[in-house]
């Protein structure tokens, strides 16, 4: 139930997110999602990608500071309301998130959501008694 994200934190300087970039296409390493968070001062780069260990220890050889932990994975429908919809069975279990971030995929009409929250165990419970589909890991990193 749970995904493995890495999370690399970058200098904001020019070339920094295409060196990190480059060295996991140098690795083979496709990128099934991403988010990027930055202030004036550094960024934070978030993936999920098939094989984070891989990921980690290529990005720290090459002197990255990277950091793994856990996100969900939820499918939902990509439509109006599909993220409400999720964000209401949080907020009705009191459930604080830290951050989001989706994308669409393949299947018509579907959008996957990561979120991380600072109770996953409650999280995934809260989801899974709500009838939402939470995706497995070995599911998210061959799509």
């Amino acid at each position: 139930m749970k995904v493995k994200q890495i999370s690399i934190f970058l200098e904001n300087k020019k070339g920094r997110l295409w060196k990190a970039l480059n060295i996991l296409r140098g690795a083979g390493i496709n990128i099934r999602a991403l988010y990027l968070a930055d202030t004036s001062e550094f960024g934070i780069l978030r993936l999920i990608v098939p094989d984070p260990e891989l990921a980690r220890k290529v990005l720290e050889e090459n002197d990255f500071a990277v950091k793994m932990n856990e996100v969900i994975a939820v499918e939902l429908e990509d439509k109006p309301g599909g993220l409400a919809s999720i964000l209401k069975i949080l907020k009705d279990s009191q459930i604080n998130l830290e951050y989001i971030y989706a994308f669409v995929h393949e299947k018509k009409d579907k959008a996957i959501l990561f979120l991380k929250a600072d109770d996953i165990d409650k999280t995934i419970k809260a989801l899974q008694d709500s009838n939402a589909k939470i995706l497995p890991a070995e599911e998210v990193y061959k799509l």
